[in-house]
């Protein structure tokens, strides 16, 4: 549903200290007059936005369609070339990244939840790597470059996010699976991990678990549960987010071959109530950086690097919430979380992504069958 021009008008208004417990961390500050302005409309179920070249926008559709976007907000048709998905549930085309090169190869990278070959049971989640055609209709020498295993029958928890290093490296943050929680522990399946491959699909030589005998070389970290949000920090570090079960949804910094916990440690509880794992904290496991009780679901995720919206935004971290319809600006440091803000309160949209453009501008997705693509307009 399109925001309304009171919404429009009073949106810096909508302001407000956040409700939930956030490890000790307050809400203060006024922000800079912002408008939110509609881009374009009537995409279903949209779950990622890349920048492409004259201000044209690549989205995707969960649905398992990718779109192009003009700059005055026109939504193209469906690009032919995407593979196969297991669209359901939580599954389907989900994140999509630009190659940092992208002027002069034209590359893309995106991930999707893979059925299993010959009409087996089970899915997954993939990383696949393609070329948008010249005309931006198609995409052309598509490449799965990694699978997430083993494949199993679940609709929930795939993660996908695609965060690619400045080295060129490319991180993936995979869910898992919900049912298969326990194997967020164990280094012999890809559940609950980041995972970190060349953008050939090679696996870089200085992965922290490259050598250990019984592990799966890709993993970078684990015990994730499912992450919907990744970035590169103002330190040059993968920054990540992901859902709790009831509660404690976190923002972690994944480090080579470190263990988040997830599910002997959690903020959260068991749906309808009920302790959760072991407590808040063991050792050999790390701490969040920040947690939300309750839960905001939180999807999408990204820096601030511009000065659009004056300094007081300028390096803040843009976190969406799928629940609560609230975008979040967490003022941070080198390894903390200062304090948080909400603002989009009561505009009524389920925010998917949340992008810094090249125009250094932020850009969101809401997710519903009349999805929209949203800037926020400094006035």
């Amino acid at each position: 549903m399109p925001l309304s021009r009171a919404a429009r008008a009073c949106l810096a208004a909508l302001w407000a200290v956040a409700g939930a417990h956030h490890g000790g961390v307050s809400a203060q500050g006024t922000p800079p007059g912002v408008s939110v302005a509609t881009v374009a409309r009537g995409l279903e179920h949209p779950w990622a936005v890349a920048f492409l070249p004259e201000g044209q926008f690549l989205v995707t559709e969960r649905r398992g369609r990718m779109r192009v976007v003009s700059a005055g907000g026109q939504v193209g048709p469906a690009l032919a070339g995407v593979p196969a998905v297991a669209a359901g549930g939580q599954g389907g085309l989900l994140d999509v990244v630009t190659d940092a090169d992208f002027a002069r190869n034209r590359r893309i990278f995106f991930c999707f939840s893979e059925p299993a070959p010959g009409g087996a049971s089970g899915n997954s989640t993939a990383l696949a790597r393609a070329m948008l055609s010249a005309d931006a209709r198609s995409l052309q020498e598509v490449k799965v470059l990694f699978s997430q295993q083993p494949k199993v029958d679940s609709a929930q928890h795939f993660g996908c996010r695609i965060v690619q290093a400045a080295d060129g490296n490319l991180f993936l943050a995979l869910g898992e699976r919900y049912q298969r929680k326990d194997d967020a522990q164990r280094l012999d399946n890809h559940h609950g991990k980041i995972v970190r491959i060349t953008p050939d699909g090679a696996v870089p030589a200085d992965n922290p678990f490259r050598q250990r005998a019984g592990a799966l070389p890709e993993i970078w970290s684990y015990g994730h549960r499912n992450p919907q949000g990744a970035a590169l920090g103002p330190d040059g570090q993968l920054w990540m987010h992901e859902h709790g079960p009831q509660g404690g949804d976190e923002i972690n910094l994944p480090r080579p071959g470190r263990n988040y916990g997830w599910p002997v440690i959690t903020y959260g509880e068991n749906y309808g109530g009920g302790k959760m794992g072991e407590g808040t904290a063991k050792a050999g496991m790390e701490q969040q950086l920040h947690y939300w009780v309750p839960s905001i679901a939180p999807s999408g995720m990204a820096f601030l690097t511009s000065a659009r919206y004056g300094a007081a935004w300028q390096g803040s971290l843009f976190v969406g919430s799928l629940k609560f319809g609230t975008l979040h600006r967490l003022e941070v440091a080198p390894g903390k979380v200062l304090r948080e803000e909400k603002l989009l309160q009561g505009q009524g949209e389920r925010i998917r992504d949340v992008r810094q453009g090249p125009d250094g501008l932020i850009y969101l997705l809401t997710d519903s069958p009349q999805g929209q693509l949203l800037r926020l307009q400094p006035s």
